[in-house]
């Protein structure tokens, strides 16, 4: 059996459809299919029973599951491996960060790093999913929450200070009382949220009204005069429009973290990229 196709069984079994496996895989959906028609043939057993909501192993596909698991690894860290080792300064490197990071934290990075290294192509993944850095879906992650593998080589970067804003030309709500007031919340089912719990708690009497994963959105409502937000202080203060407000308590402060696979270590343009990370830290005093 070749890793090509255990490849597509595992995106397969993982999706739970053709057209998810061939998103995953970046191919066309008639391939998967005919690619998975040819495995069951080739090994003589049904691998996917055909239902109303999609693929679902059978007995037999569930029986190799593991196996196709471990010929996974094994092919990602041969990959990793000689990835690791290549040491010219060209080539793909693939960063992975929430939206907010990629919107403010990495432009003068990245304007910094693409003028030092013009042959490094450099792709910028953004959202709430945590790419998997074991399956080469990132070469580097920032999260603000320890990796918890250990494989992943991980530094702690800077504490991430928050603040409560308020549109520039609207009245300042009373802490601890917030009578009069509208809230903008964050989305509380990807995880916990510490300013988001410090600002309910901080204006009692406040409504909550509107509720967003991204943190760029509850800026630019807060500037129209929406609600109260609590956001990244590196966030809030680049948004014109809306004013910090002093208050006798800060909301609690959080870590960011950036990690990278071990096997990536002695990857080049990963540690030139490494190197102007800290730079710029270094002269922003983080």
């Amino acid at each position: 059996m070749e890793w090509s196709d255990v490849r597509i069984f595992l995106a397969i079994a993982r999706s739970g459809t053709l057209g998810g496996a061939a998103r995953s895989l970046q191919t066309s959906h008639p391939t998967v299919g005919r690619r998975l028609r040819a495995l069951e043939q080739a090994i003589g057993h049904t691998l996917f029973q055909r239902t109303a909501d999609g693929l679902v192993l059978t007995e037999e596909g569930h029986g190799i599951i593991a196996l196709a698991e471990q010929m996974e690894e094994g092919a990602l860290g041969m990959e990793r491996r000689l990835a690791g080792l290549e040491q010219n300064l060209k080539g793909s490197l693939r960063i992975s960060s929430a939206d907010w990071f990629g919107a403010y934290v990495l432009p003068p990075i990245l304007a910094d790093f693409s003028n030092a290294y013009p042959n490094i192509d450099v792709e910028i993944l953004t959202g709430t999913r945590l790419f998997n850095l074991a399956q080469r879906e990132a070469d580097v992650a920032f999260r603000i929450v320890p990796f918890n593998t250990a494989d992943v080589v991980q530094r702690r970067l800077f504490t991430l200070q928050y603040g409560v804003y308020i549109a520039e030309d609207s009245p300042a709500p009373k802490y601890g009382d917030g009578t009069g007031f509208r809230l903008i919340t964050h989305d509380t089912s990807t995880g916990q949220f510490p300013d988001i719990d410090w600002l309910i708690k901080s204006f009692p009497n406040a409504r909550p009204i509107l509720r967003s994963n991204n943190r760029n959105v509850q800026g630019r409502m807060c500037r129209q005069g929406v609600g109260i937000a609590v956001l990244p202080r590196v966030v809030g203060d680049q948004i014109a429009g809306i004013r910090r407000l002093e208050l006798s308590k800060s909301p609690p402060a959080r870590d960011i973290w950036m990690g990278y696979h071990r096997d990536l270590r002695r990857l080049q343009r990963l540690r030139a990229f490494i190197s102007t990370v800290s730079a710029h830290l270094v002269n922003a005093g983080a």
